[in-house]
C-alpha cells in the first residue's frame, strides 16, 4: 500500500472518543447510519468502561418493507446495541439512556420532526425539550438527520413547512453540537469540530 492510500485512509477513521453531541447529516442513503453507527462503535472500543451503547429509534415498522430495514439495521449493530424505540418522547430516551455514560445514537431526527408534526404538538416546545435532555445527557449523544434543503422546493404547503421546520432544527443542533459531519457517497466531510 503506498503512503498516500494509507493516509487517506486514516483521514476517514473517526477519532475514538465522542464529545457530548455529534451530528451527522446526509441524504437519503448516504451513508449517515453507517457512519454513524462506525463513530459510536470506535468510542466503544476505546472506552474499556463502556460495554453497550443505545440506538434510539424514531420510526415504526409501518409495512414489510420498513420491517426489513429495520432488522437489516439491528444485525449489521450487532449485540453491543440494545434499542430503544420512542416516536415522540426523544428526550426522555436520552436522559434514560445516556444515565450510565453510555452514548446513544438518535436516528433520527427528520422522522421525530415528521411524528412530532403529525402529532400536531408545538415544535418550538419540542424542541426545547429536547434541548433539555440534551443539556441533561450524561454520555455521547449522536444525532442523525437528513438534509432536506438540497432538493426542489416541495409542491405542497405542509412540505415546505417540513422542509423550513427540518432545517431549523438541524441548525439548532448543529450550533449546539460539538462536532458536525455531512456524509456523501458514504464519504465525511467534516463541518465543525470544536473536540480539540
Amino acid at each position: 500500500m503506498d503512503k498516500t492510500s494509507s493516509s487517506s485512509n486514516n483521514n476517514a477513521r473517526p477519532k475514538s472518543r465522542l464529545p457530548a453531541l455529534t451530528l451527522v447529516l446526509g441524504g437519503a442513503r448516504s451513508g449517515k447510519s453507517i457512519h454513524a453507527e462506525a463513530l459510536i462503535a470506535a468510542h466503544l472500543s476505546a472506552d474499556t468502561a463502556t460495554r453497550r451503547a443505545t440506538y434510539i429509534a424514531t420510526a415504526e415498522a409501518g409495512d414489510q418493507e420498513m420491517e426489513q430495514r429495520i432488522a437489516a439495521h439491528r444485525e449489521r449493530r450487532g449485540n453491543q446495541w440494545r434499542t430503544v424505540e420512542t416516536l415522540l418522547a426523544l428526550g426522555g430516551a436520552i436522559v434514560a439512556n445516556t444515565a450510565q455514560n453510555e452514548p446513544v445514537l438518535v436516528d433520527c431526527l427528520t422522522l421525530w420532526l415528521s411524528n412530532v408534526m403529525h402529532a400536531e404538538l408545538d415544535i418550538t416546545a419540542e424542541t426545547e425539550a429536547l434541548r433539555d435532555a440534551l443539556d441533561r445527557a450524561h454520555g455521547p449523544v449522536v444525532c442523525v438527520s437528513n438534509e432536506v434543503g438540497l432538493g426542489i422546493v416541495p409542491t405542497t404547503k405542509l412540505g415546505r413547512e417540513f422542509r423550513d421546520a427540518a432545517g431549523r432544527l438541524n441548525q439548532f443542533i448543529a450550533a449546539k453540537a460539538d462536532r458536525v459531519e455531512f456524509i456523501a457517497a458514504g464519504l465525511p466531510i467534516t463541518l465543525k469540530n470544536e473536540t480539540s
